[in-house]
C-alpha cells in the first residue's frame, strides 16, 4: 500500500514526472519520494502533538464534532485547526465527514487519554518538551553529549525533578509504553520459585504489580528516588498489593536493599554510561546472595540491518540520556562480567524487550 504524505504529495507527483529514474511498480513511491515521505515525518509529527495536547481525541471519544465546535472548546484558530484535521484524516488518524465535522478511526483512538496502550503521553513527551532535544541530535552527534542538556541547560533527570508536571507526563508515557510488556515479562519468566524481589529504579511499580499478580507467593520491593517512590506507592496501592510489597527510597548508585531472591533492573541500565552502569551493578552484586539473580529487562540490539525498536529507542537515549544507549548481547556479557554477574540467558518476550538473566560469578 502507498502511503504518501498529503501535504507533499504534488512535489513528489511532480519530481516523479521530472526525476531521471528507473521504472517502479505502479503505485509504489520512488526512492526520492520515499526520501521527502521521511525527511518531512516532523511536520506530521507536530500537527499530532497539536491535536494531542488540545485533547482532540478525547473530545471524539463519544461522538464525531465539527471543526467549529472543536475549536471553540479548546480555544484554538479554526481555520488553521481545520487545516492540521484535514491532513491527519487523510492519514487515517480522523475521518472528515459533511460539514467539516470530524471522527476518530482506530488509529486516532490511541491518542485518547482513557485508552489501553494510549500514545498521548509518547506524543506529548517526545514532541513536546523532547522535541527541542532531537533538534540538537547533530550536536549529540559531533560531542556524544545529549542534546537535551544542551536544548534546556541541564539533564532530563534535573528538568523532571524541577518540574512537576513534566515528571507525571513522562511516567504516564512510562506506564503507557510499557503497558502490554509487563504482563509478557510476567508470562515470559516465572518467579513461582523465589520468595521476594526487589524493583531496583522501579518506577511506577507497573511491573512489580504485573509480577506479584503473576506469582501469588512472591513479595515484592520498589526502590526509588523520593521524587517518585510516591507514585510507585499509589499505583501498587491502587491496584491491591500493598500488603505484600514496600516502597523503600534511596540513591541506586550509593547503594540497594539487601536481602532479596531476585533484583530487576527494567530500562534502567540503557540509561547510563558503562562507568555508571558498573557501580549499580556492582551495588545490586554486593546486595544479591550467593543464589540470587539479576534480571534486566530491555531491548537488546539485534544484527546490521535488521528492523527493531532497539534502534529508535537507542537514537532517543542518545538525545536525551547521559550517555545511555541500547546495547547488544555481547555487550550485556562484557559489562555484566566486569561487574562479578555472569550472564545465564536472554528470555525473549511477546514485545520488544527481552529479560537478560544473569547470576552471581563463581570467585
Amino acid at each position: 500500500m502507498r502511503l504518501v504524505c498529503p501535504v507533499i504529495a504534488a512535489q513528489t507527483g511532480a519530481m516523479h514526472n521530472t526525476l531521471a529514474t528507473q521504472a517502479e511498480p505502479v503505485g509504489q513511491p520512488s526512492p526520492s519520494e520515499q526520501m521527502i515521505q521521511m525527511t518531512s515525518g516532523h511536520i506530521i509529527a507536530q500537527a499530532l502533538y497539536v491535536v494531542a495536547e488540545l485533547g482532540i481525541p478525547d473530545l471524539l471519544a463519544t461522538r464525531p464534532r465539527t471543526n467549529a465546535e472543536l475549536a471553540q472548546t479548546v480555544g484554538a484558530h479554526a481555520p488553521s485547526l481545520y487545516r492540521v484535521l484535514r491532513t491527519l484524516a487523510s492519514l487515517s488518524v480522523f475521518v472528515e465527514q459533511e460539514d467539516r465535522a470530524f471522527g476518530l478511526t482506530p488509529l486516532g483512538e490511541t491518542l485518547r487519554s482513557d485508552v489501553p496502550g494510549s500514545a498521548r503521553a509518547w506524543a506529548l513527551v517526545n514532541c513536546g518538551v523532547g522535541w527541542r532535544a532531537y533538534g540538537e541530535l547533530l550536536y549529540s552527534v559531533r560531542t556524544g553529549q545529549p542534546g537535551f542538556d544542551r536544548a534546556y541547560g541541564m539533564s532530563v533527570f534535573d528538568y523532571t525533578a524541577r518540574h512537576p508536571d513534566a515528571m507525571a507526563i513522562f511516567g504516564k508515557m512510562m506506564v503507557d509504553f510499557h503497558g502490554r510488556e509487563v504482563a509478557a515479562v510476567a508470562s515470559a519468566y516465572s518467579l513461582s520459585d523465589v520468595r521476594s524481589v526487589v524493583d531496583v529504579g522501579g518506577g511506577s511499580g507497573n511491573l512489580l504489580a504485573a509480577l506479584l499478580d503473576a506469582n501469588p507467593s512472591l513479595h515484592g520491593t520498589v526502590f526509588e528516588r523520593p521524587s517518585v517512590a510516591e507514585t510507585s506507592v499509589q499505583w501498587l496501592h491502587a491496584a491491591g498489593l500493598n500488603h505484600r510489597c514496600e516502597v523503600l527510597e534511596g540513591d541506586f548508585f550509593e547503594s540497594v536493599p539487601t536481602g532479596g531472591d531476585v533484583y530487576v533492573l527494567s530500562h534502567v541500565i540503557h540509561d547510563w554510561d558503562e562507568a555508571h552502569c558498573l557501580t549499580l551493578l556492582q551495588n545490586c552484586r554486593r546486595a544479591i546472595g550467593p543464589r540470587g539473580r539479576l534480571l534486566i529487562v530491555e531491548t537488546v540490539m539485534p544484527g546490521a540491518n535488521e528492523p527493531s525498536q532497539a534502534r529508535l529507542l537507542d537514537l532517543i537515549m542518545l538525545a536525551n540520556s547521559p550517555s545511555g544507549k541500547e546495547r547488544t548481547v555481547e555487550e550485556y556479557r562484557d559489562l555484566l562480567s566486569k561487574a562479578d554477574f555472569h550472564l545465564e540467558r536472554v528470555v525473549p518476550t511477546a514485545s520488544p524487550v527481552s529479560v537478560i538473566e544473569a547470576l552471581p560469578a563463581l570467585l
